[in-house]
């Protein structure tokens, strides 16, 4: 039996916090209209601290009011771990040129306590809203700025304390589910050994570009013990669908010519097939071992409208025989989930 119970896709809400651009807030206010009224069954919306230093928090909840959302009609997902301060620099710190025209900065606080001061403050900037399900965002990267073992192991006991108070705030009802956040899926299957989890968020790591054995075997894994995975960031940062980032990083033609053609191959394949290459990323993601949920990032009213129009895609096997054909996806992941 599964934990917990997941919609076909939710909404992500990185734009809202203006990733890469900043959008104007009547904008982002149409938006979130438009997700509950094209909500796929629950409403179920996945943010974090680190969008925007919290912006994104902000706004979704100034929008769910204005859309006249009851509270217990939705369910947000925070990931817990970037708490917001001051801004005293003229861009925010916590990641560079990724965040545009921001009020506030970041750091890291990924510890008990840390943990639970992000999780009061995100329920402040929601407003009359709180989290429901709460993770850890972005444990990898905390491991990764490690200089040595012994710092790293100091950083993992950091991120079970921060687990210990995930689960604190469920004994006491206050969440209803307790999951993690990560682009790098070694970190999320070390943590799966340490900590009991009620989903797992992969993050550009499973996408029609990348998938490696190793992590369908981990997938494989989840699903066997009951754990539901959302696959987010199923466009490796929007390059998929036409932006020059990869997975957050600014690239270009220059920079990584094998990325663009790899890419053009795909759009090529999707013209012919008539397929839109953001249905076929969408529904390859989908059909993943384990995915109950994909997370599509919502960028405008139109975005919003047009997901709802892809997840009812019809995508023929002789498309992803040609994508097999053309060396673009592995033959051994079409011929398990894909041809079905």
């Amino acid at each position: 039996m599964e934990k917990t119970q997941l919609p076909e896709w939710i909404f992500g809400t990185s734009g809202l916090g203006n990733l890469y651009v900043a959008m104007p807030e009547g904008i982002k206010m149409e938006i979130i209209a438009a997700c509950a009224q094209h909500a796929p069954g629950p409403l179920v919306f996945d943010t974090a601290g680190k969008y925007g230093a919290g912006l994104a928090l902000e706004v979704l909840g100034k929008g769910l009011e204005l859309a006249g959302v009851h509270p217990a009609d939705v369910i947000i997902s925070n990931k817990l771990g970037w708490y917001r301060t001051a801004l005293t620099t003229p861009e925010p710190t916590f990641e560079p040129d990724v965040w545009k025209e921001l009020q506030h900065d970041a750091v890291l606080r990924i510890s008990y306590d840390g943990i639970m001061a992000c999780y009061e403050q995100g329920n402040e900037l929601l407003g009359g809203y709180r989290a429901n399900w709460v993770s850890v965002h972005d444990p990898d990267e905390y491991l990764a700025a490690a200089r040595s073992q012994t710092a790293r192991a100091n950083r993992f006991r950091d991120i079970i304390a921060a687990y210990a108070a995930l689960h604190k705030l469920k004994e006491e009802g206050k969440v209803t589910a307790i999951g993690i956040g990560a682009k790098d899926w070694t970190v999320i299957r070390e943590i799966c050994m340490a900590a009991e989890l009620d989903w797992v968020m992969i993050a550009n790591s499973m996408t029609i570009h990348s998938h490696p054995a190793g992590l369908i075997d981990f997938m494989n894994l989840l699903h066997a013990r009951g754990i539901p995975i959302i696959n987010a960031a199923v466009f490796n940062g929007g390059f998929l669908t036409g932006l020059d980032y990869y997975n957050y990083q600014p690239v270009s033609p220059q920079t990584h010519p094998r990325l663009y053609r790899w890419r053009e191959k795909l759009y090529r394949v999707c013209e012919a097939y008539n397929i839109r290459p953001d249905a076929a990323c969408a529904a390859f993601g989908r059909r993943a071992p384990g995915v109950k949920s994909v997370a599509l990032s919502i960028t405008s009213v139109q975005r919003v409208a047009k997901n709802a129009e892809m997840a009812k895609a019809i995508i023929p096997p002789a498309f992803w025989q040609a994508l097999v054909t053309e060396n673009l996806i592995d033959a051994g992941f079409a011929e398990a989930f894909l041809y079905e």
